[in-house]
């Protein structure tokens, strides 16, 4: 994994599925995750790795995948075999494949194997230090900071109801929950959460990468709460709160291209693109 992201400057692999590779395949979803390997010596116990493909069941006919080829053994059919190895794995379902950074070894790859774009992730960022608007919270929120061991469940269940048609995010379970809060990063005083008469109505969950940068990790608003300004106040609480507590110097973001609302409200709080993800996919029939 090292290799390649020195390599292509880019991780070549989600959170996700590096919580896959460190935790294994419980919490996946669907019927379980897939690996596949290559290895030098062509052997699936033994010998140097120089391909991995970790697929997942977004869910019941549609296949998620990514995969990576150590830069050593690049251009030797092994991407292509880790492709047709997917494929095989999605059986009669759709496979969707990304590649993170949008990088043209990886659209090169794509096009070989008959892939078209279907998707793709927009990375945002913005400089801290530029002046941040003050919140204005919806008449009768209040904003408190995640308490681990009671908001469990009721974070997951505004997750799933905020993101009911995101198929990564909205389908978290307890397991996805509890890695998280388990990775050194996490840490509850920069997980806000906004409730009205005492019910969770929206959260934002920041997330810090190092001494310099901060991440808008999720911000998600209860469909009843859409349209009243609480995703917006939501942001600037939390990206105050890198700038002014963690007193970071840039803060990044991940938001889908055809989300169109909020990538324009980004945009007005001083976000630009900084790199593209890219799904590619090939319908099986």
């Amino acid at each position: 994994m090292g290799a390649a992201a020195a390599a292509d400057g880019v991780m070549p692999l989600s959170e996700q599925a590096m919580l896959h590779v460190r935790h294994g395949g419980e919490g996946d979803g669907g019927p379980g995750g897939v690996d596949l390997l290559t290895t030098a010596d062509g052997t699936t116990t033994g010998g140097t790795v120089t391909g991995y493909a970790h697929l997942e069941w977004e869910e019941p006919g549609v296949a998620s995948a990514e995969l990576v080829v150590d830069p050593a053994h690049r251009r030797r059919g092994i991407g292509r075999a880790l492709l047709t190895g997917l494929a095989e794995q999605a059986g009669d379902g759709s496979l969707r494949v990304w590649a993170h950074g949008d990088l043209p070894a990886a659209a090169e790859l794509a096009r070989a194997a008959g892939l078209s774009r279907v998707r793709a992730l927009f990375q945002l960022s913005r400089p801290l230090p530029d002046p941040l608007p003050e919140p204005s919270l919806p008449a009768g929120v209040t904003v408190r900071t995640f308490q681990p061991g009671r908001d469990e469940e009721s974070w997951l269940r505004l997750n799933a109801l905020a993101f009911a048609h995101h198929p990564e995010q909205g389908a978290w379970t307890r397991i996805d929950l509890d890695r998280r809060e388990q990775e050194d990063w996490f840490d509850p005083e920069g997980f806000f959460l906004a409730e009205r008469a005492g019910r969770l109505v929206g959260f934002h969950w920041t997330k810090v990468h190092d001494s310099e940068t901060g991440e808008v990790y999720v911000v998600g608003v209860d469909p009843a709460e859409q349209g009243s300004g609480l995703g917006r106040a939501l942001t600037l609480t939390g990206l105050r709160y890198l700038r002014d507590d963690r007193e970071l110097a840039e803060v990044m973001l991940y938001v889908d291209e055809t989300n169109r609302a909020a990538v324009r409200m980004y945009e007005r709080l001083g976000f630009t693109l900084a790199a593209t993800d890219v799904m590619y996919g090939l319908a099986r029939d």
